[in-house]
Order: C-alpha cells, then structure tokens, then sequence
C-alpha cells in the first residue's frame, strides 16, 4: 500500500472558519495565555507573552526621556553645541525630521529589546528588568546634564 492510499481524502471545505478582528487581539491582549515558561529550562530564558505593567512604564519612560533629549539636544545645539554622538551626528544638520525618526526608531528597537530580556536572568545571576532600570537611570542623568548645560552654558572660547 503507498502512502497516498493511506492518506484520507481532504474534508476541508476551503472555507476559513477562523475570522480576524481587533477585537480578537484585545481580548488576547488583556487574557495573555503565557505569563511564565512551561518547562524547567524556561526559568533561565522564558519566552511569554505576558509582561508586568512595571515592564511598559519604564519602556514610555524611557521613549518620553528619549525625546526629551533630542529636543534638548537640539536647543544645546542651536547654543553652539556640537552632537557627541556620531551616528546621531550625521542625521543633526540635513534634517531634523530623519534625526527625529532615526532617535526614536534606535530608541524603540533598543527598548524591543530589553523587553524581551526582561524576564530572562542575564548572565545568571540577575534579571534582564534590571536593565531597563539602568537605562531610566543613565536617560535621567544625561537630562539633568542637559538641562543644567542650558541653565549655565560654558564660556565660549
């Protein structure tokens, strides 16, 4: 007997019973089927789809300090500053639109990113969250210097 007499003939109607909506991803949204990995080896690298609110307000925290900088960044600039980061650098005095675009797009990645790792324990001995933590923090530093460079600019040599 070949193996194609075995298999039984197609029932499927060519109709797809299954329907898309918004809604279907809302409630899918607010009923996360994953919140923790399913086998041992997952308390190391959980995949999930689930994060904690905690999670999303450090990630708008940090795409809000984002653009907070490169719109102190461009006033520092129109001070006589120069940008001291060279990617960012080659998009500052074409167009203030890609600059913006660029930052945020680098931004938002980078934030994917950290997201992802947020349940993983990094190298084994901490959680990846502990990294969005410690990007709030350098954003919130790098703001303060930002904002104490425009209230007290260096002398112009």
């Amino acid at each position: 007997m070949r193996a194609t007499e075995r298999v039984p003939n197609e029932r499927r109607s060519g109709v797809e019973r299954r329907h898309y909506s918004i809604a279907a991803y809302w409630r899918g949204a607010l009923n996360p089927r994953r919140r923790a990995g399913r086998r041992t080896t997952d308390r190391v690298y959980a995949i999930i789809d689930w994060h904690s609110p905690r999670v999303l307000a450090l990630v708008l925290l940090i795409l809000g300090l984002s653009t907070l900088d490169g719109v102190l960044t461009l006033m520092l600039m129109s001070q006589g500053a120069q940008e001291v980061n060279p990617v960012m650098a080659l998009f500052v005095p074409h167009n203030l639109g890609w600059f913006a675009a660029i930052k945020l797009t680098l931004t938002s990645a980078g934030a994917a990113v950290l997201v992802v790792c947020a349940r993983m324990k990094l190298f084994r001995l901490f959680p990846g969250e502990v990294l969005l933590y410690l990007v709030v923090g350098c954003y919130v530093a790098l703001v303060a210097y930002e904002l104490q460079l425009l209230a007290n600019p260096p002398p112009m040599i």
